[in-house]
């Protein structure tokens, strides 16, 4: 079972950049697709981001295409979500989580590891 933790998370204005990132420990990091969920106050958990084992293949919520991107670094064992040009929609809680194979990572029910979650607010 892989375990991970998520940082990066905070308060930013409008316009602003952050950046996530997920270090995982306890399994071999680089045979996991890995994805960015990310849950606001009274709605669910969408999906954000993926990025498959080896990172050549991404994937994004329309939300965020050409402002969010995933990239990871096998080596560190750690999957980042470099945020651009935030706006308050983004306010949430963001998760990382593990999938092994997949079929679709825009589904939560594809990941079977999930982090704790970084709280990140963007304010106008």
């Amino acid at each position: 079972q892989v375990q991970l933790v998520e940082s990066g998370g905070g308060l930013v204005q409008a316009g602003g950049s952050l950046r996530l990132s997920c270090a995982a420990s306890g399994s071999i990091f680089s045979t996991y697709d890995m994805g960015w969920f990310r849950q606001a106050p009274g709605r669910e958990r969408d999906f954000v981001a993926a990025i498959r084992w080896s990172g050549g293949t991404t994937y994004y919520a329309d939300s965020v295409k050409g402002r969010f991107t995933i990239s990871r670094d096998n080596a560190k064992n750690t999957v980042y979500l470099q945020m651009n040009s935030l706006t308050p929609e983004d306010t949430a809680i963001y998760y990382c989580a593990a999938s092994r194979g997949g079929w679709d990572l825009v589904l939560a029910s594809s990941y079977y590891s999930w982090g704790q979650g970084t709280h990140v607010t963007v304010t106008s």
